[in-house]
């Protein structure tokens, strides 16, 4: 790789100089913080000071990774890590839980339907992207790769142990530091937005994605969510627009279904814009 560089670029670039400082005699000069290359010193580079830097940083990396793999669109699914699976709904922590573990199977379904479309496009197009934990977004991935293509998973560092679940492409699993980055990448290149019973997680990603359209900050696409009855019960929206909060008008962005193939079904009818 340094070789190939070197044909390529005729001043010394950052990996020539990388491995060179790394051959350097072992004496107290090489050996001092100050020495070090600024982009090779971790202490360095995780220093307060130095945040706007890790926040591009962040923003470019999987910019990066998705537009040399030829990503074009996403297809976001938000949803609960706590929500089982149908064969472990019995050990479910709520009756609640056990009742929504239906959904499981229809973001499963929704996402390997969605997946064999993209695949049509030799995975440029309408890619499955989650937050790559457990529940919801497990299921996301895995009906994927059922498909038998790619999937993206963008991860967060929490306080407690979060492995990404095992069906995200490993060449797309990312991890982030910055929840901001991590909201700006999955909206970036959405093409449709689905948003499955959960909990906080869930309606911080959902009530920010519906504030970017309302707002124009962000083209209005298919805007769905899961499970009529869940939502309507935890959040009065015709309160909303009877107290002016919201226009009447707002409520159309959101469409409610209760099947992958009714939200396949309004994907299919929307009228994007041309290219």
């Amino acid at each position: 790789m340094i070789e190939e560089d070197a044909r390529n670029h005729p001043i010394r670039d950052s990996q020539q100089d990388a491995a060179a400082a790394r051959k350097l005699p072992d004496t107290p000069q090489t050996r001092a913080p100050a020495y070090r290359l600024a982009f090779t010193d971790n202490e360095f580079l995780l220093r307060d000071e130095l945040r706007p830097v890790r926040l591009q940083l962040e923003l470019l990396k999987p910019q990066m990774i998705m537009d040399a793999r030829g990503i074009r669109s996403t297809i976001v699914l938000f949803g609960g890590a706590r929500i089982p699976s149908p064969e472990n709904r019995d050990t479910a922590k709520t009756p609640t839980l056990g009742e929504l573990s239906r959904y499981y199977d229809e973001a499963r379904k929704f996402s390997r339907m969605m997946t064999e479309r993209s695949l049509e496009s030799y995975g440029a197009e309408d890619v499955i992207c989650t937050g790559g934990g457990p529940g919801v977004m497990e299921a996301g991935n895995l009906g994927a790769h059922e498909a038998g293509g790619a999937s993206i998973g963008l991860s967060i560092v929490l306080p407690h142990e979060q492995a990404p679940n095992e069906y995200v492409t490993p060449d797309l699993c990312f991890n982030f530091h910055y929840f901001a980055i991590r909201k700006m990448h999955f909206l970036m290149r959405a093409k449709a937005v689905t948003i499955f019973p959960g909990g906080f997680g869930t309606l911080d990603e959902m009530f920010e994605a519906l504030t970017l359209i309302q707002t124009g900050r962000m083209q209005r696409v298919p805007f769905i969510l899961f499970g009529t009855a869940f939502w309507h019960q935890i959040i009065n929206w015709d309160a909303l627009a009877e107290a002016g909060t919201i226009s009447r008008e707002d409520l159309g962005l959101i469409s409610f279904v209760e099947t992958a193939e009714e939200a396949v079904e309004i994907i299919d009818n929307w009228d994007y814009p041309c290219a």
